[in-house]
């Protein structure tokens, strides 16, 4: 079978930054909806179209291809005294959306001095290009109910 619109498709991968670092071993395989559901990049989804069982590929990833440009607008310094005291770095929290357009966003305390903390609402792979090695180790239609939701049921998937 191959890999097309409403197949869950199965991937063994890896992924490296592009100086060959690694960045996730990809313990667990990867599962998902191949057909523009958002469980994988846009990007991936086109190289891997049309391809089967067995098939490799490393797949070069720009930044706005994966987890964006490094926003420095999105670095802030807040004063200590609006933390808990349990804080450290390298916590993170989500902060609401202060309006119904925006989505709430997840910060990083990247730095604690002075009485003053350092968030950084960046993804902490935005700005980096990686390199997505991958095996297709299955394929398979997609049941009604995962196109229906949108994203795998079952092993290795969601489960309601």
């Amino acid at each position: 079978m191959q890999i097309a619109q409403n197949t869950v498709v199965t991937l063994a991968y890896s992924v490296t930054d592009s100086d060959g670092d690694l960045v996730d071993a990809g313990e667990h395989p990867l599962i998902y909806l191949h057909g523009g559901y958002g469980g994988i990049f846009g990007k991936i989804e086109e190289e891997l179209l049309g391809q089967s069982v067995g098939f490799q590929k490393d797949i070069r990833l720009q930044p706005e291809d994966a987890f964006g440009e490094y926003d420095a607008e999105l670095v802030m310094i807040e004063s200590r005294d609006l933390f808990p005291d349990e804080i450290e770095v390298g916590m993170q929290f989500e902060r609401g959306a202060e309006d119904e357009d925006e989505e709430d966003m997840l910060y990083t305390i990247t730095d604690i001095a002075d009485g003053k903390v350092v968030v950084d609402g960046n993804h902490p792979l935005a700005g980096i290009a990686l390199v997505f090695s991958c095996t297709v180790s299955a394929v398979r239609a997609a049941t009604p109910e995962e196109v229906t939701h949108g994203h795998v049921h079952g092993e290795g998937g969601h489960l309601h």
